[in-house]
């Protein structure tokens, strides 16, 4: 049976995620800041719910003593993640762009993945075919960075997403670690503007989600294979 953990899954990519994962016959844990929101996507989905606020040490190291004494992981799925826009709702562009926006974006879409990633290979250690998925976007690009969208510390936060998926990978070469771009899907995160369904967007995330030991490692996949860095 393989174990996956799924940040930030109450809803949008993390929970259509869940659904799949589940029918493939995951044991899945919902991890969810929200209480509430997260036991009732849980319940709703027949799922495991784990606390988890990735911003936060103790959440994070509690939700890994959890599932440890639960029986251990195979398989992380770095889902979480913001996007901050002005008061107004613009996206805020490199003119409007203070530090305090970049740190509030990188202290969950970076640092929350570094914690959670910290804190969970151990028990990705001790897995017969252990695989990570780190939630990236097209955004992150460097050589598609003059197209479309205005803002700034969002895709900066999946460029460093993309290279700690780099660096993790080499790192730990029995391990499966890739960056996906889901695309552009309506969630939360972008207000719902987006072009894609949830199910559109998750497909990626699920295939790489149920990588097999001889799959490949360190690289930035989409909907139709690689995507350059």
């Amino acid at each position: 049976m393989t174990t996956t953990l799924i940040t930030g899954a109450n809803k949008g990519l993390g929970h259509e995620t869940a659904r799949r994962l589940l029918a493939a016959g995951h044991t899945v844990y919902v991890g969810a800041r929200n209480t509430d929101r997260g036991a009732a996507a849980a319940s709703e989905l027949g799922a495991r719910f784990v606390h988890l606020d990735v911003t936060g040490d103790a959440s994070v190291a509690a939700a890994a003593a959890a599932i440890e004494a639960d029986g251990g992981l195979d398989v992380l799925v770095n889902n979480a993640g913001i996007e901050v826009r002005s008061t107004e709702g613009a996206i805020v562009g490199a003119a409007e762009l203070t530090a305090d926006v970049m740190r509030e974006v990188f202290e969950t879409n970076v640092f929350g993945l570094v914690r959670v990633t910290h804190a969970f290979l151990p028990l990705l250690d001790r897995s017969a075919s252990p695989v990570v998925v780190n939630v990236s976007s097209g955004t992150a690009s460097l050589a598609q960075a003059g197209k479309g969208y205005p803002g700034v510390a969002y895709p900066a936060s999946k460029t460093a997403v993309n290279m700690l998926t780099v660096q993790f990978a080499k790192a730990f070469p029995l391990m499966r670690i890739n960056a996906v771009e889901p695309g552009y899907t309506a969630t939360d995160l972008n207000r719902h503007e987006g072009t894609q369904t949830v199910e559109q967007g998750a497909e990626v995330i699920v295939r790489m989600a149920q990588l097999g030991p001889d799959g490949p490692t360190g690289g930035f996949f989409g909907a139709t294979g690689s995507i350059p860095w």
